[in-house]
């Protein structure tokens, strides 16, 4: 078993060993736009646009890379009652975001990539409000949800279109059970 890892190890190097760079990391900045949905006939769910920013490293592995994240995230969500159009019915996390992403090279140039990538993502909340039917105590303190995607890198600018979603509800109580979605396209810089 000993001679197969060290064997494996070898080969990973060798495989690597074409990569132009073995290590990227840098800079981030995006925006994400969610809507939340219930199973609440009365109300009709708004589409909620908030920022991003963080890190990102990235190790290739020749076609392979794995890249892990940590970025400050706005969330939140927003219901229009219909039968009452006057009252909010909102509310807003702060998070931080740890994606951990498994990716795939499409396109392997040194100056130009295109990337696939999927991988879990750990949020935790750092700062939520709500306002209308909506309250404080039942938004969630973290959650798990998974991320996929589509990416390109130009030189040192990288640019990423995902869509997250969550497995367990962020916001519960006997009258909402919500499930939030979020689209992100996210542009970052290589420092190195």
């Amino acid at each position: 078993m000993k001679t197969l890892t060290i064997i494996g190890l070898l080969a990973l190097f060798a495989f690597t060993g074409n990569a132009q760079g073995v290590f990227d990391a840098g800079l981030k900045a995006g925006i994400n736009t969610s809507k939340i949905s219930t199973s609440k006939d009365n109300y009709t769910p708004e589409t909620i646009n908030n920022y991003q920013f963080g890190a990102f490293a990235r190790i290739n592995m020749g076609f392979i890379y794995i890249q892990p994240e940590a970025y400050f995230n706005s969330k939140g969500g927003e219901y229009i009652d219909k039968l009452d159009a006057s009252t909010a019915n909102s509310f807003n996390m702060k998070t931080i975001d740890v994606p951990a992403l498994l990716g795939l090279k499409i396109i392997n140039q040194e100056a130009f990539n295109v990337r696939v990538m999927a991988g879990p993502v750990f949020s935790f909340v750092t700062d939520k409000s709500a306002k209308g039917q909506f309250t404080e105590d039942n938004l969630e303190n973290n959650f798990f949800g998974w991320q996929y995607g589509a990416g390109v890198d130009f030189l040192f600018l990288t640019l990423d279109v995902r869509k997250e979603t969550y497995s367990n509800d962020i916001y519960a109580s006997p009258d909402f059970n919500t499930k939030k979605g979020n689209f992100v396209v996210s542009l970052g810089i290589k420092l190195f």
